[in-house]
């Protein structure tokens, strides 16, 4: 974190404006992106994660931890495309069908992206077709599902039905979330993975991802379908 302590501190502190400044001064001063990520932006979304996890920190504080961190990003995501920057992995995540709620959903892609994912972002209301498509375009590692309502559980257990429908259930490892679930649930409509939190989000979709890697031959990168 040597020479970025005033990015970590904003961005923990939920300060977006210094988290802007800081951010573009240190790429005028030519400092590479992915660093500034790495030991700026990184270090201060664990620390916000870790915070919450301990309840020294609730979502009012973990959400503008995660919008200072946003528009901080927002700076140096199009340089890290120019560039080619390696990502932690790739993430598409919605809330299911049926369910609009989606402050959890939004608290776990800030977190996901401070922790170098990429995230695609479907929103709510999301059919099962639709992550199947996306999914084929895409070639990313980790499904996300969503949802607040009991009522909506079983749309997540349609869409991994629909994965498997399409042929690439095997290509993708699918995590959910939400208030009304549980891991039980999880195991029980056969999703890889259950994160009962933002911050546990984080460490379960890099477990996921590495599982993703020893399980392809010769550990490449999956490409998008089509």
């Amino acid at each position: 974190m040597s020479g970025f302590g005033e990015l970590y501190e904003a961005v923990l502190g939920g300060n977006k404006q210094v988290a802007v400044e800081s951010t573009q001064r240190a790429l005028d001063d030519g400092v590479d992106p992915q660093i500034i990520i790495d030991n700026g932006m990184i270090p201060a979304m664990a620390e916000a994660g870790r915070r919450f996890e301990n309840e020294e920190f609730y979502v009012p504080e973990l959400l503008l931890a995660a919008r200072a961190m946003k528009a901080a990003l927002a700076l140096i995501r199009p340089l890290l495309a120019e560039g080619g920057a390696d990502r932690a992995g790739s993430v598409v995540l919605g809330t299911v069908k049926g369910d609009l709620h989606d402050i959890g959903k939004n608290l776990v892609a800030a977190m996901l992206e401070g922790a170098g994912f990429e995230v695609i972002d479907l929103g709510t209301d999301v059919e099962p077709e639709r992550f199947v498509e996306v999914l084929k375009e895409t070639g990313a590692d980790i499904l996300g599902l969503s949802a607040l309502l009991t009522v909506t559980k079983p749309a997540m257990k349609d869409t991994i039905d629909a994965l498997e429908e399409a042929g690439i259930r095997d290509e993708v490892k699918v995590m959910v979330g939400g208030a009304p679930l549980t891991a039980g649930y999880a195991d029980e409509i056969q999703a890889d993975a259950f994160a009962d939190n933002a911050s546990s989000a984080v460490r379960v979709a890099q477990e996921l991802v590495a599982d993703l890697a020893r399980d392809q031959p010769g550990n490449r990168p999956r490409q998008p379908v089509g």
